[in-house]
């Protein structure tokens, strides 16, 4: 199965994705797709030979677009992987149940429009929680909104800064994300 990687930063999950899945058998990363021009995520998919292509957000949200390249790498599957764009109505009908994101917080809290990155950990700081960890969820047509795949938790103390809380957020996300994708896949097919 040919798996498309879509990124808007610096790709350490997708980088983690690539090497997790190079020697698999039956899925592939067979594209790498970014809104940013400047994303390190794509030096990351070239240094590891896979394929690239800079999608700015009105071609992404062009069908006429974004559907034949899909269909130019044989894509089956994608994950967003610190994707920020919203994913066009299309795109979501044209893979149903065939697109995850990776969210970094238990949803529903901290989730919706401008929850991402730094500004999730820093309201998980604010609220005083006690633990935080990522969510794997399908994506839907509301933002954060999709049915949940799976969450994993860790504990946070008091003294945790909100880089803390980012790089335990992370450990969880490097450690779970790649068996989560490669189990959804499976399930899917």
């Amino acid at each position: 199965m040919n798996i498309a990687i879509f990124v808007s930063g610096s790709g350490t999950n997708c980088e983690n994705l690539i090497k997790y899945f190079k020697d698999s058998e039956t899925i592939r990363v067979a594209l790498v797709v970014s809104n940013k021009a400047d994303a390190y995520a794509l030096v990351r998919a070239e240094r590891l030979d896979v394929p690239t292509k800079v999608l700015p957000k009105s071609e992404l949200n062009n069908a006429d677009i974004t559907l034949p390249l899909m269909r130019e790498y044989g894509i089956e599957f994608i994950v967003l992987a610190g994707f920020l764009p919203l994913i066009p109505d299309f795109l979501i009908e044209a893979f149903p149940r065939r697109i995850i994101n990776i969210h970094p917080s238990l949803l529903p809290k901290y989730g919706g429009k401008g929850m991402w990155g730094h500004h999730v950990h820093e309201a998980v700081k604010a609220a005083g929680d006690t633990e935080t960890g990522m969510t794997v969820h399908y994506v839907s047509n509301v933002c954060d909104g999709g049915e949940i795949v799976a969450q994993f938790r860790t504990p946070l103390s008091p003294d945790d800064t909100a880089d803390d809380i980012a790089e335990k957020e992370h450990q969880l996300e490097m450690l779970h994300f790649p068996a989560v994708v490669e189990k959804v896949i499976f399930e899917e097919r």
